[in-house]
């Protein structure tokens, strides 16, 4: 169909979008979290961030209506486009007719393998207005499971761009901020007031800069413990060390004392004061007691991307 637009940088209009909307009949969902992006001036900030070369792959999650997908095109990236609402594929597909190098993938990126959808490109940027129901856990799972990602250049809840950045001692600190300051430098570039999207959310967003370390800021004998140990440390928060990890590892209790002594840490201090260099001391010196107690690493191996 012809698009009622006069030029692709409609899109990123309340004009634009509602006009785009109407021709498709479509009607934002609430339950799929869905606002439509309509600042020309986030757009513009998300693709100088972005930095983008010609030939290099971007994915982006939760395409929309195409705005970010046509301005990221634009660039002459390769831009793997992740939507899944399936009305909007149709707009998706008519928006970017011009744009060879996108791929639209109908699905849910929580069901799907970010590796497998881009592979064969040694270098990933991640760049997208994230649906804020799946940020944290995406965020963190990519961090985690995507050795090609370089960069991501998001929009997120603004509460959440805190937490990532958050310092120990502070409210915000939290797994999730152990999580991705462990693979990443995080930086808010922008705030974005709900007016930005339509329609607009109830909250305060963000433009959130992550830049993938080469290696993890700090070395581990075991990731998985280590993870383990920050989310024991935060999933009792407001407890002492000692005992919120005698919650996850019980028939360890007795030698928490002496562990926390061997990392040089007070085990009378609440997790959400550890740094993470203090937190990888801890890990590599319960992994001692554990083999020796026959103990695993606790509650799963994956970082955690949820509340705490």
């Amino acid at each position: 169909m012809t698009l009622p637009l006069g030029d692709p940088g409609e899109l990123a209009t309340p004009a634009g979008t509602a006009r785009l909307l109407r021709a498709f009949a479509i009607r934002p969902l609430k339950r799929l979290g869905q606002h439509f992006l309509v600042s020309r001036r986030v757009l513009r900030c998300l693709l100088a961030e972005a930095d983008l070369r010609p030939g290099e792959v971007v994915l982006e999650v939760g395409a929309g209506l195409g705005t970010l997908t046509v301005a990221l095109a634009s660039t002459g990236a390769a831009v793997v486009a992740v939507e899944v609402d399936e009305r909007l594929i149709p707009v998706l597909r008519a928006v970017t007719a011009g744009f060879p190098a996108v791929r639209i993938v109908h699905g849910d990126i929580m069901a799907l393998d970010p590796v497998t959808l881009t592979r064969g490109h040694r270098a990933v940027k991640l760049v997208a207005n994230l649906p804020y129901q799946i940020a944290s856990p995406l965020l963190v799972r990519c961090l985690e499971t995507l050795p090609a990602l370089s960069r991501a250049v998001v929009t997120v809840q603004a509460e959440v761009a805190e937490r990532i950045r958050a310092l120990p001692g502070s409210a915000a600190y939290g797994a999730l901020s152990v999580a991705v300051q462990f693979r990443a430098q995080a930086r808010r570039v922008l705030r974005v007031p709900p007016g930005a999207f339509f329609p607009p959310p109830q909250v305060h967003s963000a433009v959130l800069r992550l830049d993938v370390l080469p290696a993890p800021r700090v070395r581990v004998r075991d990731e998985a413990l280590f993870f383990a140990v920050v989310r024991a440390a935060f999933g009792q928060r407001r407890k002492m060390l000692r005992r919120a990890l005698a919650a996850a590892w019980p028939a360890s209790a007795e030698r928490l004392p002496a562990v926390c002594a061997q990392a040089g840490i007070d085990p009378r201090r609440r997790g959400e004061t550890l740094t993470l260099t203090e937190f990888a001391a801890l890990a590599d010196a319960m992994a001692e007691i554990l083999s020796h107690n026959g103990e695993g690493p606790g509650s799963g191996s994956s970082p955690p991307g949820g509340r705490s």
